[in-house]
This record gives structure tokens, sequence and C-alpha cells, in this order.
């Protein structure tokens, strides 16, 4: 399974212009390409930072499609009022405890290591990790993917609501350190967005 990312920086006040276009105008265009699987939109109302991802059911699936969306990320891009960044992802982990709700959001984070650790580094997730994501209050659901070339990888938690996510930060810290130090990974960013648009359809992988 692959996904594709398109990280807008863009400007607050056109948060809900964006958020509108995604759902109405790229979501059903892009679910009739062939191999696309489904789309979620991330969205940071007070940044103005969105991140929409598309999933793929094999990588050449998700390349063909490359020409086809790239109008429609332009559109998006100039409605929202910033540059676009898109990354290619392979989706090595999704594992889903329930379905999200209205009110879902999430936090990502951005890590990179040797790209010659990336099996262990997934194995190190599935067995050390994942048990202890499960016992977080509210959590929905958690994703890995990762740019094997580079070494990028992001990790992104779901919770039922914003309280539930406060709740979980000290332990979900606790948690991300101890995993990094593991691995040998470095956090490069993290970011906690509301959860706007929520069909992204990954099978689960565990």
């Amino acid at each position: 399974m692959y996904a594709r990312s398109t990280t807008v920086r863009g400007k607050p006040e056109a948060m809900d212009e964006g958020i509108a276009y995604v759902r109405d105008k790229v979501m059903p265009a892009v679910l009739q390409m062939d191999g696309c699987i489904g789309l979620s939109m991330l969205a940071d109302r007070e940044s103005g930072r969105s991140i929409i991802t598309t999933s793929w059911a094999g990588a050449e699936a998700m390349k063909a499609s490359a020409d086809g969306v790239m109008a429609m990320r332009q559109r998006a891009a100039e409605i929202m009022g910033g540059p676009a960044e898109v990354q290619e992802w392979e989706i090595a982990v999704m594992h889903r405890m329930h379905d999200t709700h209205h009110g879902a959001c999430a936090r990502v984070i951005w890590n990179e290591g040797d790209p010659a650790d990336a099996d262990r580094m997934i194995d190190t997730f599935r067995m050390g990790v994942l048990p202890r994501i499960e016992d977080l209050p509210g959590c929905c659901s958690v994703s890995v993917m990762l740019d094997r070339s580079s070494g990028r990888a992001v990790v992104t938690t779901t919770y039922d609501s914003p309280q539930d996510m406060t709740q979980a930060t000290e332990k979900a810290m606790a948690i991300r350190q101890e995993f990094s130090q593991q691995t040998n990974r470095t956090i490069t960013d993290v970011g906690e967005f509301e959860l706007v648009v929520a069909h992204l359809r990954v099978p689960e992988t565990v």
C-alpha cells in the first residue's frame, strides 16, 4: 500500500474554503482514478497548515495518477494561499482500534534515520510501540508511512477528541522518546490537527 501526501502551508482564514474544495471536488475525482483507495485531510486552523493524503493499491497506480492530480493540487494551494509540498510514502503500518468519530484529531510526528535500518524500525514499532499506543485514552488508530530511499517516516495517531489527545500527551511523549532512542531516529517535527476528511480506507496491516 502506498500514499501521497500534499502539505499546504496556507492562510488560516482560507482553511474552510480549502476543506470544502478537497471534500467536494478533489475527493470525488481522485476516487475515480485506477488504484485509488481513499483520501484524508488534516487541518491546523491556527497555522493554516493542512495535509491531504491519498492512498493507493500500488506504487504504479500512485505514479500513474501524478499528472491527473497536478491541476487539483495547484488549485487547492491557490485557494488556501500557500505552497504545496508533495511526498510519496510506503504505508508500513496501519492499525485501527475503532472507527473515528466527528471531532477526531491527530498528532503527526515526522522523523528520520538511516535508510538501512527501516525494517528494524518498523519491527520495533510493531512489537514495542503499538501495544502501548492501544492503551492511550481515546486512541482511534495509528499509522506509519515510510520513504525508504531517504529514511524519512511519519507516524500519525488519531484520537476521539482534542481532550483525549491532550490527556495522552505525557504518555505519548514518553513512548516517542523511547522509540527514537531505541531506533536511533531524530524527531524533526510534531503537529496537531483536526481530522476534517476521514476516508483513507487503508486496510489493516497488523
